[in-house]
C-alpha cells in the first residue's frame, strides 16, 4: 500500500513537470526469437544491431530529432553550456617524462578539442610543438591515442583514432624536424608500442585486416604480436608471436630497460588474471619462455636486475604485493617477496614503478591514494607527503633517476602535476592550473554505508558549504562497479557546474570495483553481479533516509558498464529514482559477446552460453527486464554512432523497448553522437554539448530552480 501510494505521488509530481505527452519514432518489431536452453526469448528489435541499414539510420535521425527538439526548448540550456565553456578555460597538463634527455608532456590551452603533445631540452626552456591532433581534423574527432618515444628521443611512434574507434593507426614522426617518415601500420587495437634498444623499430600488436564495411560490429580474435622496423612496409614486419589455438588472447610486449628482454603479457579479455612469457633479445634464435603458465593471477611488471624480474602480483595477496622471480631459478618456490600484501590496495591501474632503484608503490587506503616508497629489498624508504584526500596518478622514470612527475587531484582539487626529488623526499608544484572557482566553498565528506546483504561501502559526497539537509537538494549519484576499476577522487568541471546549481554529487565505491582488492572485484562479478546493483540502491536508499535527498530529486548516472548499472537499478527500481542517465550501455546481457571486443567480458558477466549463467544474466538484464505499462523515470540515453566498444545497438534497443513500455509523461529520450565513440578521444567541444544537454535535462525533469 505504501509503495503504491508513493508511486502515485512520484506520478503526480512529474505530470505536473511534464504536461506534454510524447510521440516516439516508430520502431518497427520483428518476428525474432532465441533459444536459450529451453528459454525462448524475443528480440524484436534485432535489426537495430545493423547501424548502417537505412531503417536504423532513419530511425536514429527520427530519435535524435525528437531529444534535440525537447532539450532545445530548456530555457536554462544555454547559460550552463556558456558556464561550461568559461570554466573549461583553463590551461591543462599532464606530467613530463624523460626520453633521450628529452622532457615530453601534454598541455591543452582549455578549449582545444584535444590535447597537444609537446617536447623540450629543459623544464625551463622553450617547449615546441612536437603533434597538435587538432590540426589533423576540423572537427577534432581525431585523436592521438598511443606513443612511444625512441630510447634516444629522435623517433616517435604514434597512433590515432577517429570518430571514437578502437582502431589504430601508428606512424612515425622525426622528433627534431617534426615530419613523418614513411611507416604506416593499420588494423591495430588495444595496443601500445616499445622500441628495441637500437632505436631501429618496435613492438606492437595487431589483428588481420577485417571486413570494411563490418570492421566496428565484428568481433576481434586472433591478436598477433608483431615487430616493426622502421622504413620497412608493414607486410614485411616480423611476426613475433601467435597463438592459433587461443583465439581470445591477445599480447602486449614491452621491452626492458637495458633492452635485453621482451616481456610479453598474455590478456583474455577484461580479467585481470594473466600470463607472463619473454624473449631473450640479445641471444640468437631465443625462443619465447612461458615463466607463469596460468591465469590465477595478475602479473604487473615492473622491472628487472639482469635476469631477476620485479612484478606486482595478487596470487596469494588479494590486495597486491611485490615479488621478484629469478628467471634461472623460475619455480614458484624461488619467488622472493618484497613488498608484502597490507591492509591497503596497491592500486593495480596506476603500477607500481622502479625509480632510483627504490620501488614507488601506490596504495588506495578506502578509495584515495597513499603513496610509498621502498628501497630494492622491500624496506620502507618514506611516505609521499601528499596535498589532501585524492588520486594520484605517475610516478614513472628509469632506474637511475633522480626525478619522476605526479598529478594530484581531487573533487575540489583541479588536477595539479608535481615533480618529486627521491633523494630528499621533496615535491614542488610544476604547473598548476587557475580555475574561476572557490575550492573553499565545497564540502568533501566519505561516508560508509550497508549495503543489502550487511557490506560496508564507501561513498564520497561532495557539495557546496552549508547545505541544508531537507531532502530538497537535486543529487546526481554516479558509480562504475565492475572490471576491477576503481574511482577516486577527481576534479570535474562538469560535477563543478552542477554543484554550482545546488547539485549534490555522490560517488560510491561498489563491490566490483578494484578499490578493496581482487575479492572486492570478484563480489560483484558472474553470479554475484546483483551486488552491484543491490550496493548502488542501497546508496540512493541512504542518500533519502540522510535527508540529502528523496526520489524526485535524485538522478542516477553511469557510463559503459555503469550504463549497465543504470539499466539494472533503474528497471528494478523504478520507483526509487527521479531520473536516470544510462551513458553507452551493455543493455543486452544475452548478446554483448557477439561484437567487436565483447566476448571479453564474460570473465566479468559471464555468457548466455552457459545455463547458470543465461539464469542470471537474464534475471538482470536491462532490455530483458522492461515491464510494459510501467511508469519509468524520466530517461536520457546516450550512445555514438561509431562506438565499437559497446556497439550502440544496445542502447538503440533498449530505448525502442523502453519507449514502448513506458506508461505516464515520462520522457524516454535517446541522444545518439555522430562521429564519437565510447568516450576517448572525444572532442572537448562534443564532451561540452553533452554534459550540457545532461545538465539541463535534469534541470527540467528534477524541477530545479
Amino acid at each position: 500500500m505504501k509503495l503504491i501510494f508513493k508511486l502515485t505521488l512520484l506520478a503526480l509530481f512529474f505530470t505536473s513537470v511534464m504536461a506534454q505527452t510524447f510521440t516516439y519514432p516508430k520502431a518497427k518489431k520483428v518476428d525474432q526469437v532465441d533459444n536459450y536452453h529451453g528459454t525462448k526469448v524475443a528480440d524484436p528489435y534485432r535489426w537495430l544491431e545493423n547501424p548502417d541499414a537505412d531503417d536504423t539510420r532513419a530511425w536514429v535521425e527520427a530519435q535524435n530529432k525528437l531529444t534535440f527538439g525537447f532539450l532545445e526548448q530548456i530555457p536554462e540550456r544555454a547559460k550552463i553550456k556558456e558556464r561550461l565553456t568559461k570554466l573549461w578555460n583553463y590551461e591543462k597538463y599532464l606530467p613530463p617524462f624523460k626520453e633521450g634527455g628529452r622532457y615530453f608532456y601534454y598541455k591543452n590551452d582549455g578549449l582545444q578539442n584535444q590535447n597537444v603533445l609537446y617536447v623540450t631540452d629543459t623544464l625551463e626552456g622553450t617547449p615546441r610543438v612536437l603533434l597538435d591532433p587538432n590540426k589533423l581534423s576540423a572537427d577534432g574527432t581525431v585523436a592521438l591515442s598511443g606513443l612511444a618515444i625512441s630510447h634516444d628521443g629522435k623517433l616517435m611512434a604514434y597512433s590515432l583514432s577517429s570518430s571514437g574507434s578502437d582502431w589504430q593507426e601508428w606512424k612515425v614522426r622525426d622528433v627534431t624536424s617534426g615530419k613523418d617518415l614513411e611507416d604506416h601500420l593499420k588494423w591495430s587495437k588495444f595496443s601500445g608500442a616499445s622500441w628495441t634498444p637500437d632505436n631501429k623499430g618496435f613492438f606492437y600488436s595487431r589483428y588481420d585486416e577485417p571486413n570494411e564495411k563490418t570492421k566496428l560490429e565484428d568481433a576481434n580474435y586472433f591478436q598477433k604480436l608483431y615487430y616493426h622496423r622502421i622504413g620497412a612496409k608493414q607486410s614485411e614486419d616480423v611476426l613475433v608471436y601467435e597463438r592459433k589455438d587461443q583465439k581470445e588472447w591477445g599480447f602486449s610486449g614491452s621491452v626492458t630497460e637495458d633492452g635485453r628482454y621482451l616481456i610479453i603479457s598474455v590478456w583474455k579479455g577484461t580479467d585481470p588474471k594473466n600470463l607472463l612469457f619473454y624473449k631473450d633479445l640479445k641471444a640468437k634464435d631465443a625462443k619465447v619462455v612461458e615463466l607463469v603458465k596460468d591465469f590465477e593471477a595478475s602479473y604487473s611488471f615492473i622491472g628487472n636486475d639482469g635476469a631477476v624480474f620485479y612484478f606486482r602480483t595478487d596470487l596469494q595477496a588479494p590486495r597486491g604485493r611485490v615479488i621478484a622471480i629469478d628467471t634461472a631459478k623460475p619455480e614458484k618456490t624461488n619467488w622472493q617477496e618484497l613488498v608484502a600484501e597490507s591492509a591497503d590496495t596497491i592500486d593495480g591501474e596506476s603500477g607500481v614503478s622502479f625509480v632510483n632503484d627504490q620501488f614507488i608503490v601506490p596504495y588506495l587506503q578506502d578509495a584515495r591514494s597513499n603513496i610509498k616508497v621502498f628501497d630494492q629489498r622491500g624496506k620502507l624508504v618514506r611516505e609521499v607527503a601528499l596535498p589532501g584526500i585524492g588520486t594520484v596518478q605517475g610516478f614513472g622514470g628509469k632506474r637511475k633517476d633522480k626525478e619522476t612527475f605526479y598529478l594530484f587531484t581531487g573533487f575540489t582539487t583541479p588536477t595539479t602535476v608535481y615533480r618529486y626529488d627521491l633523494p630528499t623526499g621533496k615535491s614542488t608544484v610544476w604547473r598548476a592550473p587557475k580555475v574561476d572557482f572557490n575550492p573553499n566553498d565545497y564540502e568533501t565528506k566519505q561516508v560508509f554505508y550497508t549495503s543489502k546483504d550487511g557490506t560496508k561501502v564507501p561513498m564520497f559526497i561532495t557539495h557546496k558549504k552549508g547545505l541544508k539537509l531537507d531532502g530538497n537538494n537535486p543529487t546526481y549519484l554516479y558509480a562504475y562497479g565492475g572490471f576491477n576499476v576503481s574511482l577516486t577522487p577527481a576534479f570535474s568541471i562538469s560535477n563543478l557546474v552542477w554543484m554550482e546549481m545546488g547539485g549534490v554529487y555522490a560517488q560510491p565505491n561498489l563491490r566490483g570495483g578494484g578499490e578493496y582488492g581482487e575479492a572486492w572485484h570478484e563480489a560483484g562479478t558472474k553470479l554475484k553481479k546483483q551486488n552491484v546493483f543491490d550496493d548502488f540502491i542501497a546508496a540512493a536508499e541512504w542518500l533519502i533516509a540522510n535527508k540529502y535527498t528523496s526520489t524526485p530529486k535524485l538522478a542516477i548516472s553511469g557510463g559503459s558498464n555503469g550504463g549497465l548499472l543504470v539499466g539494472a537499478c533503474m528497471t528494478q527500481r523504478p520507483d526509487l529514482f527521479g531520473a536516470a542517465l544510462p551513458a553507452v550501455g551493455v543493455m543486452d546481457m544475452l548478446r554483448f559477446q557477439k561484437f567487436t571486443i565483447g566476448w571479453a567480458w564474460t570473465s566479468d558477466y559471464g555468457s548466455s552460453e552457459n545455463p547458470e549463467e543465461f539464469k542470471a544474466l537474464y534475471k538482470y538484464s536491462p532490455l530483458h527486464n522492461i515491464k510494459a505499462g510501467t511508469a519509468y523515470p524520466p530517461t536520457l540515453i546516450t550512445t555514438a554512432d561509431h562506438d565499437d566498444r559497446v556497439v550502440p545497438a544496445h542502447s538503440f534497443k533498449f530505448a525502442a523497448t523502453m519507449q514502448e513500455a513506458q506508461a505516464g509523461n515520462n520522457p524516454i529520450f535517446i541522444r545518439i553522437e555522430t562521429k564519437a565513440g565510447h568516450g576517448a578521444g572525444k572532442p572537448t567541444a562534443k564532451i561540452i554539448e553533452e554534459i550540457a544537454d545532461r545538465w539541463g535535462f535534469l534541470v527540467k525533469v528534477l524541477q530545479m530552480k
